[in-house]
């Protein structure tokens, strides 16, 4: 039974106004209701702040994490923001479940709210899994990563981050460079970001760029561009993506060596970003290919703000969620 205590939240300042049972992407919430979560997440990181950094808002809810895909970041900060809020978690996995045996996803999430699953958070390799599993519960189903589709709290959290940083995003130059065609994260960030104001450049090789980005493109702040060195020029914020050996192997990079020369997020380059400019990467990072070891770990990289930041955004989404589900 969900015992939710709204007091300590309410306390750091936020009056939640949420009514969507799922949270599986970024293209269907509004200014509104993203202003909502970025609020929701100050409030939460002010409690992570505190020296016990644990509140008993969920106390009673049950959070299953649905992982059809290996994953270490998302997981673990699903699992750390869930206790955080006093819920208990259930962890599965594909490997040693009845999902091996050939389960499918409609009866796996029957049976888990059968057994008083409050919410879902699930990731698949099929595209739409989670949109499929919402369908047939009355839980709510946050979207882990669902094949190249949709990562919904990563790009949450990146914009939780350069708010954080940067203040408003109105007018600010992003680019994204990297395999943005195969990128779950890239095609949730246009949302999320183009919400925001930001200007956003999308870069990499022709054969890892969309062909159309029509809806985007039509509010005019959306530019798809091969060419790194111009893009990077004025940047205040560079997002690199994580190159997969097997987009070499499919052809559709020549070699590593020619992604090296034109697309890493190097020194060289990001010395042409604007003075103070965000270096990101939403993990994990092959070092020495997207990005240079110097550049990841260096005065302008939030990557690791990004990942801590990951449990106050996932707490917001819990937390919205749950109260959604109380009215």
């Amino acid at each position: 039974m969900l015992e939710l205590s709204l007091a300590p939240v309410a306390e750091a300042g936020v009056t939640p106004v949420w009514r969507s049972k799922d949270l599986l992407d970024t293209d269907v919430l509004c200014a509104d209701e993203i202003a909502l979560i970025m609020e929701t997440a100050e409030a939460m990181a002010e409690i992570r702040s505190r020296p016990v950094g644990k509140v008993a808002t969920l106390r009673g809810a049950t959070v299953v994490t649905l992982f059809y895909e290996q994953s270490t970041r998302t997981r673990a900060s699903f699992e750390v923001a869930a206790k955080a809020l006093g819920a208990d978690v259930v962890n599965l996995t594909a490997s040693g479940s009845s999902i091996e045996k050939g389960e499918s996803v409609v009866d796996t999430v029957r049976t888990l709210e059968a057994i008083g699953a409050d919410v879902l958070v699930m990731r698949h390799a099929r595209s739409g899994a989670p949109y499929l599993a919402a369908r047939h519960t009355r839980a709510s189903v946050v979207n882990g990563g669902d094949g190249t589709h949709a990562h919904p709290t990563q790009a949450l959290l990146d914009l939780f981050t350069m708010r954080r940083r940067l203040g408003s995003l109105e007018g600010r130059r992003v680019v994204i460079v990297g395999d943005v065609v195969h990128s779950r994260v890239a095609r949730s960030n246009i949302w999320t970001l183009l919400a925001a104001g930001a200007d956003l450049t999308l870069c990499g090789p022709a054969t890892l760029l969309p062909r159309t980005l029509a809806s985007a493109s039509e509010r005019g702040r959306v530019t798809v561009t091969t060419d790194f060195d111009k893009a990077i020029e004025g940047a205040d914020v560079v997002m690199a993506l994580r190159i997969q050996k097997e987009r070499q192997e499919s052809g559709l990079i020549p070699s590593l060596r020619e992604y090296i020369s034109g697309y890493q997020l190097n020194a060289r380059r990001l010395a042409k970003a604007a003075p103070g400019a965000l270096v990101m990467h939403p993990g994990p990072m092959n070092e020495g290919i997207e990005i240079s070891p110097e550049i990841a770990h260096g005065v302008a990289s939030v990557i690791e703000e990004q990942v801590a930041n990951g449990v106050a955004v996932r707490m917001a989404v819990l937390y919205l969620l749950a109260t959604a589900r109380r009215s």
